[in-house]
């Protein structure tokens, strides 16, 4: 299901179908009018439900379905894994299951490996690659 509201082209072809579905009860009524007989408090109801019709149709053609705007879903909006018994949500249950665990007040030791600590700030090294003799 989706919030999204119905095509226009689709409204469109159920409006039409509802007004062809009740001229055509319409065209019914009218036909009974005529051809039934003897005539009696029925050919009335006949005849009136001829006269109105035609009015419902234009109104049931140009109703159009109201279209409702959900709310907005939060992006944070989390689903809680059920825990099984006997696991905690923070130990996997099989060996296909991958934890990654982040902290971010400890530096991560690859990335301390990466940059040399040479005593020069960032700003030096970015002006020595500008310079491009590498030596300030």
């Amino acid at each position: 299901m989706t919030s999204l509201p119905q095509a226009p082209q689709d409204e469109a072809t159920g409006r039409v179908r509802r007004y062809v579905l009740t001229m055509v009860i319409r065209m019914v009524c009218f036909g009974l009018t005529i051809f039934v007989t003897p005539y009696g408090w029925y050919t009335w109801v006949f005849a009136i439900a001829t006269a109105v019709l035609p009015y419902i149709a234009v109104v049931f053609a140009n109703a159009v379905s109201p279209t409702t705007t959900p709310g907005a879903e939060s992006p944070t909006q989390q689903l809680t894994a059920a825990t099984t018994q006997g696991t905690t949500a923070d130990e996997p249950s099989d060996e296909t299951t991958i934890t990654i665990h982040e902290n971010r007040s400890e530096p991560n030791a690859a990335e301390a490996q990466a940059k040399p600590d040479d005593g020069q700030g960032d700003d030096e090294r970015d002006a020595q690659k500008k310079d491009g003799d590498g030596e300030a």
